[in-house]
């Protein structure tokens, strides 16, 4: 079977859980950013200044990066159908905490937890890695990225005006509630219209969890190497944070959170070691080898893309707004044309 014959019009089989997940990313993406088209009303309502709204952006990114590892290995133990649900019913109800938001600092809470959502696209990859051969998994999986980063774009048309549609200053807080809804009522769905795998096959655990396993000392070293950015990206918006930001911190709270990253790191080294310890006494067979340096690329690589992704896709809506003299729903509008090319250019490099 050829990735040309994917149904992709088809609604049974692995086509029906093509579908079903994509659309829960799809959600997951406009639950992530409902906030992006709304900021210049949430900016007047709550008195937001310059400052606090960059800082409303970084945070909504920021717990993703732990999130996705995390995220990762619960996947891996068990299974994207439960993973999946349990992510849209939990992130729908820190959207209804956003939308409730009444402080900068309620707001600011709910944001930073609300990164949590961004971790839908590693459950998803493993659930159509499942389900789609080798020849297909790289157009259906296309599919299901691009399709589902659509949802950024969705929410940078709709929700403004959906905003409008119930009309006041608050109009944003009930559009932002009314995306965390239709994720909670999607949680229900997804979990009872999927399965891990096809009728038959097993869903296959690793037998080490908790880190990567790397099969040479010097990529014992890299992979090592490769976990610092993460700490350096959560201990500068810890800075941001703290008094030498937006004083949302305290200097002890800082001083607490910097202390914390260190022991963080120091327990995922102990895991590393544990999972890859026995590479110092005993040789990986050559067949069971691989080069974690194209892990590392393929890393960099996606920081670079879809890091430049997110960054334009949360601050595009409110730039357009505030240039030029057009209304949030134009602006909205306007900046989902930059999402919108992920229809096309995802399954493409997929296919």
């Amino acid at each position: 079977m050829s990735a040309s014959n994917l149904k992709f019009l088809s609604f049974s089989g692995n086509s029906r859980i093509l579908h079903l997940s994509w659309m829960a990313f799809f959600i997951s993406f406009v639950v992530w950013f409902n906030h992006a088209p709304l900021l210049v009303s949430i900016k007047e309502t709550l008195g937001l200044t310059d400052q606090q709204v960059k800082t409303l952006l970084i945070l909504n990114v920021a717990l993703t990066i732990p999130a996705r590892i995390v995220v990762g290995m619960l996947v891996d133990k068990y299974g994207p159908k439960i993973m999946y649900s349990l992510l849209l019913g939990i992130s729908s109800m820190l959207c209804f905490f956003f939308a409730m938001a009444d402080s900068f600092e309620q707001m600011a809470l709910a944001r930073f937890m609300l990164g949590f959502v961004g971790a839908g696209f590693v459950i998803g990859i493993r659930m159509i890695s499942e389900w789609f051969p080798a020849k297909q998994v790289g157009l259906a999986e296309g599919i299901y990225g691009g399709w589902g980063n659509f949802g950024s774009a969705a929410a940078a048309m709709s929700l403004p005006t959906i905003a409008l549609m119930f009309g006041g200053d608050e109009g944003w807080r009930y559009a932002v509630a009314l995306t965390g809804l239709i994720a909670l009522i999607y949680a229900f769905i997804y979990y009872n219209s999927v399965s891990d795998t096809p009728k038959g096959s097993t869903y296959f655990k690793p037998k080490k969890s908790g880190a990567m396993e790397v099969t040479s000392k010097g990529d014992f070293v890299l992979l090592i190497l490769m976990t610092l950015p993460m700490y350096g990206a959560l201990a500068l918006l810890a800075w941001k944070l703290s008094p030498n930001g937006v004083s949302l911190l305290t200097e002890s709270v800082s001083m607490l959170i910097y202390a914390g990253l260190i022991l963080l790191f120091l327990y995922q080294l102990y895991h590393i070691f544990q999972v890859n310890k026995s590479i110092f006494h005993t040789p990986v067979p050559e067949i069971h080898r691989y080069k974690f340096k194209q892990v590392a690329v393929l890393n960099l690589a996606y920081l670079a893309t879809f890091g430049s992704e997110l960054a334009v896709v949360s601050m595009l809506p409110l730039f357009f707004s505030e240039t030029f003299d057009i209304t949030v729903v134009q602006a909205g509008l306007l900046a989902s044309g930059f999402a919108f090319m992920n229809l096309v250019s995802r399954p493409t490099g997929g296919y």
